[in-house]
């Protein structure tokens, strides 16, 4: 298993059945692979609620999500204006949004639609979700292609919005905001400790359950 369905099989464990779901591009289009699809509304921006998979001899090329990936429809989904749509998340009607992010930081902030200087998608539903949803989890690698790291004290890109994060799932840790920072609370693959604190700049804590299972406290 590669890292990113690693992280996204990870994600799809945080989630409660029958709740409503919107996923970001990226890292969280892979977590419906380890979801039970019938037991969870999947919502996109950009229309629909009922999203599913779909074989590649059925793609539509008119059904698409909001990151212009071919997707299914369930059985009883429902379409509507995205102004709807929005006005579902911006309503709180949204119970987990699946995002990626370009940095998170000790504070919870999340930048993840502009790098100063390039082109990139955009901002997105990314705002309303991270204002609107009632859960937020952040699904990146830990450090980045260029080797600069991604879990910071401060970010240096633009925020996306005040919205704390609630759990962050990388490829090395798993963390949780709890009493106003986050906790470490589970590793990722081979990952260890000291790597994780070498990979991370952003203030953490490490919970007593894995201090116990790490032989360290």
């Amino acid at each position: 298993m590669n890292r990113k369905e690693m992280i996204a099989k990870r994600a799809a464990q945080e989630l409660t059945p029958y709740s409503i779901i919107n996923l970001g591009i990226g890292i969280p289009t892979l977590v419906p692979n380890y979801l039970d699809q019938s037991k969870y509304y999947l919502h996109t921006e950009n229309g629909l609620l009922g999203v599913t998979s779909v074989e590649e001899d059925e793609i539509d090329p008119n059904l698409v999500n909001a990151g212009k990936l071919p997707v299914g429809e369930a059985v009883g989904a429902s379409y509507f204006h995205s102004a709807d749509s929005f006005a579902m998340i911006r309503g709180g009607h949204v119970d987990v949004a699946i995002l990626g992010a370009l940095q998170v930081d000790g504070s919870g902030h999340v930048a993840n639609w502009a790098i100063p200087g390039k082109d990139i998608i955009g901002v997105g539903g990314a705002m309303d979700l991270l204002s609107g949803a009632k859960k937020i989890i952040i699904t990146m690698g830990h450090v980045s292609k260029d080797g600069s790291l991604k879990f910071i004290e401060r970010c240096t890109f633009p925020i996306t919005a005040e919205r704390v994060a609630d759990v962050i799932i990388t490829d090395l840790a798993v963390f949780h905001w709890k009493d106003g920072e986050y906790e470490l609370t589970e590793l990722m693959g081979d990952a260890t400790l000291e790597e994780v604190k070498e990979k991370t700049t952003a203030p953490f804590q490490i919970s007593k359950e894995l201090l116990q299972k790490e032989g360290t406290l």
